[in-house]
């Protein structure tokens, strides 16, 4: 089995024709691994998840996953081929009960769903407690571990997870991200953008660094986080490619 289980080779994407915001990104993602995507605002980043997410169109270049092209797939159905996409928002329904959610989730899960559900369950205990809770209720950092409920309900073998930390307390923040890392030990690869460069470099295995739609650095995160070179490129001092 190959190691790389995503590979972006010349991405071109953006919302509107002719104005691309990806410009030629490369990256190949590692089996079981956390990836993190990082750069100054308006980077691209969230654009090339969604693009690999097949919610932004692709206009050139190609996307494989496990060595199928899914560039311009349809988001209904990423599950099929074992990719799930948490979004940064509107994660989660909220005036639903999180078994709702849950069960939303496993609509098409047939006879397993009942043994998916108490899988669930199980890695996540506070949503077992409040499964008659309104979605809404949980806290923020809650609110995202069900989102990644309702991600894992597929079985996904690649989640993708678009600043998942975002508006968390930093407590919060960790715990999230450290959920992301606990799944690679079940053989799941989390390719996820993230703002909160530190924590994510701390806990992520490899890392790429996007500014104004291109590729800037990639590396080690470990690496990467004593890198002084990172900072140049957040302050815009070394950037490759610019117009």
């Amino acid at each position: 089995m190959d190691d790389i289980v995503l590979r972006a080779e010349g991405v071109v994407s953006g919302y509107v024709p002719d104005l691309p915001i990806l410009k030629g990104v490369d990256m190949a993602v590692r089996r079981a691994s956390v990836t993190v995507i990082i750069g100054p605002n308006g980077a691209g980043k969230s654009t090339l998840v969604k693009t690999i997410a097949g919610l932004v169109p692709l206009s050139a270049g190609h996307i494989a996953h496990d060595g199928v092209e899914i560039g311009g797939i349809r988001p209904d159905r990423l599950a099929a081929q074992g990719i799930a996409y948490v979004p940064q928002m509107d994660n989660i329904f909220r005036t639903l009960t999180i078994r709702q959610n849950l069960d939303l989730a496993l609509r098409h899960a047939g006879a397993d769903a009942a043994a998916r559900l108490e899988e669930l369950y199980t890695r996540f205990p506070p949503l077992a407690e409040k499964r008659n809770d309104r979605a809404g209720a949980l806290s923020g950092g809650q609110r995202q571990f069900l989102a990644v409920a309702m991600a894992l309900a597929t079985r996904p073998s690649l989640i993708l997870m678009d600043e998942p930390s975002a508006g968390l307390s930093p407590k919060a923040a960790q715990e999230v991200l450290e959920c992301a890392r606990g799944l690679t030990a079940q053989g799941v690869t989390i390719l996820l953008v993230e703002q909160n460069v530190k924590q994510a470099l701390r806990l992520a295995d490899h890392c790429y660094i996007l500014a104004e739609g291109r590729n800037q650095l990639d590396g080690s995160a470990a690496d990467l986080l004593s890198d002084p070179v990172v900072g140049e490129i957040y302050l815009g001092a070394r950037r490759k490619g610019a117009a």
